[in-house]
């Protein structure tokens, strides 16, 4: 197994802002500017951040690690309706949990990390009652919507990301939890 995934907790804030501030940028696009960047890593990837996140009741975080138990990779989940008016509009199925956060470290892409990571995060995901999870990802990043659609979303619609001082566009993304699994 290229990974072992698990829930995250409290002392895992630092290690998860870590791998943030290496793979957030990797899924901007090419004119997001650093300043929009560090300031979205401070604002929402820190490791206050991830303390917060780790005792909210509405998250749930995954950490995937290597055989040595260095972190990795996590995903994140938020549970509840969706509070953006065109991610309402353009999800099909409910109840529905997003996924908010999916990353690897570029050292561990092609050995089945990320592929791990997603098959449990849809399991933790299915075990919230949620009929489906829905995502937002850049228009740009073609690299992260061809593992989504291998993983069964689909596009469903589009919405606006802030990055900064300006909005990026994304995809919506959805996928049935079941009865289809990755």
């Amino acid at each position: 197994m290229p990974a072992s995934v698990r829930r995250a907790v409290p002392a895992d804030a630092a290690s998860l802002a870590a791998v943030a501030r290496v793979t957030f940028p990797l899924a901007c696009p090419p004119h997001t500017t650093e300043a929009a960047i560090a300031s979205f890593i401070a604002t929402v990837l820190s490791e206050e951040r991830f303390a917060d996140y780790l005792v909210d009741q509405h998250r749930i975080v995954l950490v995937a690690e290597d055989d040595a138990g260095a972190t990795v990779g996590y995903s994140m989940l938020v549970l509840g309706e969706p509070t953006d008016e065109d991610v309402r509009a353009a999800i099909r199925t409910r109840p529905t949990v997003e996924l908010s956060k999916c990353y690897v470290l570029p050292g561990h892409h092609g050995a089945g990390v990320a592929s791990t990571l997603m098959s449990e995060t849809l399991r933790e995901a299915s075990l919230t009652g949620a009929a489906a999870v829905w995502l937002g990802v850049n228009q740009l990043n073609a690299r992260a919507q061809r593992f989504y659609g291998k993983h069964g979303f689909e596009r469903v619609g589009a919405k606006r990301f802030l990055v900064g001082d300006r909005f990026e566009d994304d995809w919506v993304m959805e996928r049935s939890l079941s009865p289809r699994r990755p």
